[in-house]
């Protein structure tokens, strides 16, 4: 089913067998997290074009966006991209046998290996930045710059309050 009919439908059946309560907030996060799982799809799929999954493109655009020319941890790493930690290194592993990632030993510190783009990673960046920033601004292009703007304010206020662990 459709979200607008769906939330209209879940809307009406709450207020059926519960008038006394108002469903507006479970009918808000549902759109919410609908349109955040409609929006990841879309775009993974244009990651899919790549040859790539969402995590490991976000690996990969992270390394490129923000790694120095030494690499970075995996911890650092996870930090930085919007993979969790528990599938880092399962997707490392998969970049590296993929020849778009390299693991190197850190010359400070024989324990820790670091990981940095391979040439042929950067080349798979550099092809799929033009279209995925394409693709979403085109996921976003039903709001003006304006409300693109509204949006992201008003989602970095509700996030900041999840995060800090408010009610």
């Amino acid at each position: 089913m459709k979200t607008r009919p769906l939330l209209e439908r879940i809307d009406r059946d709450w207020r059926t067998r519960r008038p006394d309560l108002d469903p507006t907030p479970m009918r808000r996060l549902i759109l919410l997290a609908r349109t955040a799982r409609a929006a990841a799809e879309r775009i993974e799929a244009g990651q899919g074009r790549h040859g790539l999954n969402s995590a490991q493109a976000d690996l990969l655009l992270t390394l490129y966006r923000s790694a120095p020319p030494e690499g970075l941890t995996p911890g650092q790493l996870t930090g930085l991209s919007a993979i969790s930690p528990s599938s880092v290194t399962n997707r490392l592993d998969r970049l590296a046998a993929e020849g778009l990632i390299k693991r190197l030993p850190d010359p400070a510190d024989a324990r820790v290996r670091r990981v940095q783009l391979a040439e042929a990673g950067r080349q798979r960046v550099e092809q799929l930045l033009p279209d995925h920033l394409a693709g979403e601004r085109a996921l976003l292009s039903a709001l003006t710059e304006a409300e693109q703007a509204e949006l992201e304010q008003l989602l970095l206020r509700l996030l900041d309050r999840l995060e800090a662990g408010a009610d």
